[in-house]
């Protein structure tokens, strides 16, 4: 057996079209979806997430605005401009890119965005929604897995579903998501972390996998039930002599041992990365609609 591969950048494109379309029904109306992004420093990797989310907006008709400063601008000075782009009329949704410099509380910028236009979901007003069943915002990346999963044929209601990994990024919102009663969750969840006993054990239980632990391949082929569906969130950068680079990008799941004991897995680039973006995208939409109180 060789497992199919659940294909993220498809997906992903599929919805981007959804979105371009919904983008151009409100712009027929007058309205341009705007999303703010706030980078502070020169963290190379905080910029290329940026630069594709700029792009992205690009692509789909969504008015970007960049705001890039140096690592030395002040927490006041932070939280004042954050202040700003909650009353811009014209900016639907606030993304302050993360890690921020040391001398700024995260938390506390976090909190200051304005929970309407909070379209990465970490506000806590958002995850109480999210908790209660009644989300304004779904986390980018938890949203993504639901789609691969309803998208790809692999709906997870009434199935066991092991979350590895306790974020509240991705495993807390995920599991938060999965055990809701629609028809793209209804599933029985379990949360499992690198301090669980006997994990392996538990990771046999399930019907569908969700690795988000952070550890290159950390989860082997044995760990899993034949026929499993593998949901790999992990981007671990790993030598590879073989490559110009001298690395190369895998999972938290060692995947080509997983290919013959799944029935489907997501690959690692090509998964779940290109979901996150995307529906960063559909959050700014659903803001843009929800601020202007249509639909």
């Amino acid at each position: 057996m060789s497992a199919a591969l659940i294909d993220g950048k498809q997906i992903a494109a599929t919805i981007r079209v959804e979105v371009a379309n919904g983008v151009r029904e409100l712009t027929e109306q007058g309205i341009t979806p705007g999303l703010a992004t706030v980078l502070i420093g020169d963290d190379p990797g905080s910029h290329s997430y940026v630069g594709m989310k700029k792009k992205a907006c690009g692509e789909l008709g969504i008015n970007s605005f960049a705001e890039e400063h140096s690592a030395d601008m002040s927490e006041e000075e932070l939280l004042s401009l954050v202040d700003r782009l909650n009353g811009d009329p014209a900016v639907h949704g606030i993304l302050v890119q993360l890690p921020l410099p040391g001398h700024i509380d995260e938390q506390k910028v976090l909190l200051a965005i304005d929970p309407a236009k909070d379209v990465d979901g970490f506000h806590p007003d958002n995850v109480g929604r999210l908790m209660v069943g009644q989300p304004r915002f779904t986390p980018c990346t938890p949203a993504g897995i639901l789609e691969l999963l309803h998208r790809s044929g692999n709906p997870p209601g009434g199935r066991e579903v092991v979350v590895v990994g306790r974020s509240n990024i991705v495993g807390k919102p995920v599991a938060m998501l999965l055990v809701q009663k629609n028809d793209k969750a209804n599933a029985t969840v379990t949360v499992a972390h690198s301090r669980t006993q006997d994990l392996p054990d538990i990771v046999r239980r399930a019907d569908i996998v969700i690795a988000a632990i952070g550890s290159p391949r950390f989860i082997k082929a044995d760990w899993l039930k034949p026929g499993a569906v593998v949901i790999d969130v992990g981007s671990n950068r790993v030598e590879d002599s073989t490559r110009e680079r001298g690395w190369r990008m895998v999972g938290d799941v060692d995947f080509e041992a997983a290919l013959e004991v799944a029935s489907a897995i997501t690959p690692v680039p090509g998964g779940v990365g290109p979901m996150t973006i995307t529906m960063l995208m559909v959050n700014t939409l659903q803001a843009a609609r929800t601020i202007h109180g249509i639909g």
